[in-house]
């Protein structure tokens, strides 16, 4: 072989090895970027476990992640590349510890956890409660799942007990609590006191608020046009004291019949305002009323036993031994009349009494002091109650729905508590009471029959009842005209 054989072999070696070294060269270009992205850690799955992590190293744990094939590239790179999950975590000595990393993820999950188990606490809640019939506070407590430990401790409160029982029907009581705990508890007592409850560091303290009301005397004068309520709020003053006049005036004036546009009343009363602001009518103090030309005058005296009543100026009482009517009615369905045609029996029959007309449930009290002499089903009656006042006074109750707590015969009643409630029982054709006033056994037209007195003033007091009913007396005298001055 020659020469020039031999030169051309070589070339040709030349240039194959060189082509042999660029096909090489661009396999690696595109090879080893690919082998480095395969050598980041491939995150587990939740709750697995990688015991080739254990001891943090980067290349156990890539060998874990791309299999057997990377975990040597990976080994060869740990010194100087720091992998996307080791960067979360520790570097020591420019080497990333996944392990480190992993742990820290962990950490930080764990009090996240632990924050939102622990959460915050239940807000304060208040709620102003209205007592309801039969309502007790440990009904209350148990009704809003307040604790009963926290009540037996209030009660056991010197001084307090006394104050948590008797509730009120219709009264608001305000308490604040947080789950079942109580924070705080208010009762208004009366006009001048309020019970106050709160908690503090040592437990539930609990004291008594004086609170009083002041007093500003004030004179308003009226005529009335269609009703009392209508002329008393026109007069300035409020309901309050038109029920006050009715209840005055109530043993002489019918105020569901009698009244008649044109009537007229002064009432001298007191305002009552707390911390400056009107807060309701106080007491009549003294009242004249006219009805149908007839005047009426009355003045309130409290004598030295602390006993308020309402006399006439003369020192009679304005309280009747008897009420007029003894329920609040709407109208008169029925007048004592001698000769009525029965609604059902149709048959000309006398009505010995009067029916007044009222809702089921509307409360009767007891037309004046005495004793239960029956109590029961009494035929086309229906339920009745049969009072007997005095050896010649009896009063009469019928067509009840039920009877009061405590009606029975031989019970003592005093004059206006409550003993039974409007019905239709009997030969009733709506609800209603039937109402009668005997006289040793002789039926009285109960709207019209004399009432006798209650007792007048005690002579011992009637000095005092002068001197201190004068001026709320002459409050009452219209206001002096101007004066005519001669010329």
């Amino acid at each position: 072989m020659g020469i020039s054989d031999w030169g051309r072999r070589i070339r040709a070696f030349t240039w194959t090895r060189w082509l042999q070294i660029g096909a090489c060269a661009v396999v690696l270009g595109v090879a080893v970027p690919y082998f480095r992205q395969s050598s980041q850690p491939v995150a587990a799955p939740k709750g697995a476990v990688n015991p080739a992590a254990a001891d943090g190293s980067p290349a156990a744990a890539a060998a874990t992640a791309v299999g057997p094939s990377a975990a040597t590239h990976a080994g060869a790179e740990a010194a100087t590349t720091v992998t996307t999950g080791a960067a979360t975590g520790t570097s020591v000595g420019g080497t990333a510890t996944a392990g480190t990393a992993a742990a820290g993820k962990a950490t930080a999950g764990k009090a996240t956890a632990g924050t939102s188990a622990v959460g915050t606490a239940a807000p304060q809640s208040t709620q102003d409660v209205i007592v309801a019939r039969n309502d007790t506070l440990d009904r209350l407590f148990r009704k809003l799942k307040l604790s009963l430990t926290d009540l037996a401790n209030l009660r056991g409160t010197p001084g307090i007990k006394a104050h948590l029982d008797s509730l009120r029907p219709g009264e608001s009581l305000h308490f604040v609590y947080q789950d079942t705990q109580l924070n705080g508890f208010e009762r208004r007592l009366n006009d001048d006191e309020t019970l106050k409850v709160v908690r503090d560091s040592d437990g539930l303290k609990a004291q008594v608020l004086q609170n009083p009301l002041e007093g500003r005397t004030r004179t308003v004068r009226g005529v009335i046009d269609s009703s009392l309520f209508e002329a008393v709020t026109g007069a300035g003053a409020h309901d309050q004291t038109a029920v006050n006049l009715a209840d005055i005036f109530g043993w002489d004036i019918d105020f569901v019949l009698d009244i008649q546009p044109g009537d007229s009343f002064v009432v001298t009363y007191r305002e009552l305002y707390q911390n400056g602001v009107y807060a309701k009518d106080g007491p009549v103090l003294a009242a004249a009323f006219v009805n149908q030309g007839r005047r009426y005058a009355a003045v309130r005296y409290v004598d030295p036993d602390g006993s308020a009543h309402y006399y006439t100026p003369d020192g009679k009482s304005m309280r009747k031994a008897f009420l007029r009517a003894p329920v609040d009615f709407t109208r008169v369905s029925s007048r004592f009349n001698s000769a009525r045609m029965h609604p059902i029996l149709n048959l000309i029959r006398a009505h010995k009494g009067v029916d007044y007309a009222a809702p089921v449930g509307t409360p009767v009290r007891a037309a004046g002091d005495g004793r239960i002499a029956y109590a029961g089903p009494m035929g086309g009656y229906g339920n009745v109650v049969e009072i007997e006042h005095t050896r010649s006074i009896m009063t009469v109750y019928g067509h009840l729905s039920r009877f009061a707590k405590g009606t029975r015969v031989g019970a003592h009643v005093t004059q206006g508590s409550v003993i039974a409630y409007v019905g239709m029982s009997g030969l009733a054709t709506g609800p209603h009471l039937h109402y009668e006033y005997r006289v040793n056994g002789v039926f009285k037209n109960p709207q019209t029959v004399p009432l006798p007195d209650a007792a007048p003033i005690d002579p011992r007091w009637r000095d005092d009842f002068v001197t201190r009913s004068a001026p709320l007396l002459a409050s009452l005298e219209p206001p002096p005209g101007p004066a005519l001055v001669a010329r």
